[in-house]
C-alpha cells in the first residue's frame, strides 16, 4: 500500500483511486455518524476526494494514509455542521401547537442521541476509538493533540455518556 501511496503523490491517478475506493466506506460511515443524513455524508465523501486528491503531495507518512483520510473526515464532516447550524424559527401560528405543560419523556435514547450532547472533540475521540478501532496513539497523531489529552477527552466524555444514561433511567 506505501508503494500506492507514493505513486499517487507522484501524480498516478490511478493509483488515488484505488487507494480511495479502499476507504471511502470508512470515510461514509466517518461522515455519517457525523451528519446523520445520507446526502450530507455523501457530499462529504466527495469532499474529503477533492480535499485529499489536491493535497496528497503533502502527506509526510505514506503509511498514515488512512489516518489522514479520516482526519480529513472529521474536519469536513465538522464545516458541514457548522455551515447547516441554523435555527429555524417557528411563525405565531404554529406556536399554539406546543403545550408548555407537557413534559415530555424520551422513551428511548439511542447512542447518536448521546453522542450529540458531546462537543466536537470528545465525539471524534469516541467514534475514533469505539467505532474505528484507533489506538490512542493514534487518535493523538489525528487530532494533533498530546497523548494524554486524548486519554482525558475520551473519559471526560465517557462520564457525560454515563451520567446522560443515568438521567433518563438507561443504567444504574
Amino acid at each position: 500500500m506505501i508503494r500506492l501511496v507514493e505513486k499517487a503523490q507522484k501524480g498516478d491517478d490511478n493509483a488515488f483511486l484505488k487507494l480511495f475506493q479502499k476507504y471511502e466506506q470508512d470515510i461514509y460511515r466517518m461522515a455519517y455518524v457525523y451528519v446523520k443524513n445520507k446526502d450530507d455524508a455523501l457530499d462529504i465523501v466527495q469532499e474529503v476526494a477533492y480535499r485529499s486528491f489536491k493535497k496528497i503531495d503533502t502527506l509526510k507518512k505514506p503509511e498514515y494514509f488512512k489516518t489522514w483520510l479520516i482526519k480529513i473526515s472529521i474536519s469536513c464532516a465538522i464545516d458541514c455542521l457548522r455551515k447547516n447550524n441554523k435555527v429555524v424559527q417557528l411563525r405565531p401560528e404554529h406556536e399554539e401547537l406546543i403545550d408548555p405543560y407537557v413534559e415530555i419523556i424520551p422513551l428511548s435514547l439511542t447512542l447518536d442521541q448521546l453522542l450529540d450532547e458531546l462537543n466536537e472533540d470528545e465525539k471524534s475521540i469516541v467514534i475514533l476509538k469505539f467505532y474505528e478501532d484507533y489506538s490512542f496513539k493514534e487518535i493523538a497523531e489525528m487530532l494533533n493533540i498530546p497523548l494524554g489529552t486524548s486519554k482525558s477527552i475520551l473519559y471526560r466524555a465517557l462520564d457525560k455518556l454515563r451520567k446522560q444514561a443515568k438521567g433518563v433511567g438507561i443504567c444504574e
